[in-house]
């Protein structure tokens, strides 16, 4: 069952007295006035899953020249949001003055080219570059990050990245002055060497602490020059690489016929042979970038200089 409209049940023969049934049982829950999605049994189970139903049941209200933008416009790309809030359809038009917030609806009124703007699956949002611009200079940079990351981060299934650098920074040019310096220090961040959501956040913790800049996606080769594994960080100067674990790493690692335990007796394997060259390795996981100040004393407690080394510096972000 899918986003369910009153006027097309009531044309299937269901009444009002129907409906509330079914509201009171908790097989529909509305999405707003005239909507519903499903129950729990059947409903979406994810933030994301129910804020794009809610996109659909909210654009039929709305007036011509609206299209979905901002975390909105992030959701239905695909784009990870952490910790961006989803109580509200985010829209944009074309046009000057201010926009307006009501309970459901945020509606974001400036500068907005018809070149800018893409369909999917039949709805008129955003493109990767405008969405990408628009969200950095409205969430927490941290937030922002993680969605710019992801458009910059190409496909687990070997696709391109939805943007790459040069149409982030046009975007960028091209976009309003609401936000611009946040915006801008975003996207001077960006990097789609990360590839995870908890890549992105420990990227920022690691620039907070005051760490060198990491090389991402590190490859890390034994003395024949055979690959011996992939690290999500490395400083290749300091003999140090870093992990961030999250569950979804060893779904990725997954192939067809294997169990979860097949994929992390193979992580163990890589992660002795890195081990095997001298490397020295430091891991954490998603409650550690809640409060980072143990990792980043662990890596400097790991860092250790092959010779005098030139360390990486983070992006200029100054406005």
């Amino acid at each position: 069952m899918d986003l369910q409209l009153r006027s097309e049940l009531l044309a299937r023969g269901w009444t009002d007295a129907d409906l509330r049934r079914l509201r009171r049982s908790g097989e529909l829950a509305p999405l707003r006035r005239g909507s519903y999605r499903p129950g729990p049994a059947d409903g979406p189970d994810t933030p994301e899953a129910r804020h794009a139903l809610l996109v659909r049941a909210t654009l039929p209200h709305l007036g011509p020249g609206w299209v979905v933008s901002h975390q909105s416009a992030a959701v239905l790309l695909g784009l990870p949001v952490w910790d961006v809030p989803l109580d509200r359809v985010h829209v944009s038009r074309d046009g000057t003055g201010g926009g307006r917030v009501t309970r459901g609806v945020h509606r974001h009124v400036g500068r907005l080219a018809d070149t800018e703007v893409v369909r999917l699956g039949g709805v008129r949002l955003t493109g990767p570059g405008r969405t990408v611009v628009d969200v950095a200079g409205t969430v927490a940079f941290e937030q922002a990050v993680v969605i710019a990351d992801a458009a910059l981060a190409p496909f687990q299934d070997d696709r391109p990245a939805l943007l790459d650098r040069a149409g982030l920074l046009a975007a960028l040019a091209r976009g309003g002055r609401i936000g611009r310096s946040a915006a801008r220090r975003v996207v001077a961040f960006a990097d789609g060497g990360a590839r995870s959501p908890g890549e992105s956040r420990s990227r920022v913790a690691m620039w907070l602490a005051g760490l060198p800049a990491p090389v991402l996606q590190f490859e890390v080769r034994g003395p024949d020059g055979r690959l011996l594994g992939i690290v999500d960080f490395g400083w290749p100067e300091l003999r140090t690489v870093g992990e961030f674990d999250g569950r979804v790493k060893y779904g990725r690692l997954l192939r067809p016929g294997r169990h979860p335990e097949d994929a992390v007796f193979a992580e163990k394997l890589r992660e002795d042979a890195i081990r095997g060259t001298d490397l020295g390795m430091v891991r954490w996981t998603w409650p550690d970038l809640d409060r980072f100040e143990p990792v980043a004393q662990r890596l400097h407690r790991t860092f250790r200089a092959a010779h005098a080394p030139v360390i990486r510096a983070w992006p200029d972000m100054r406005s």
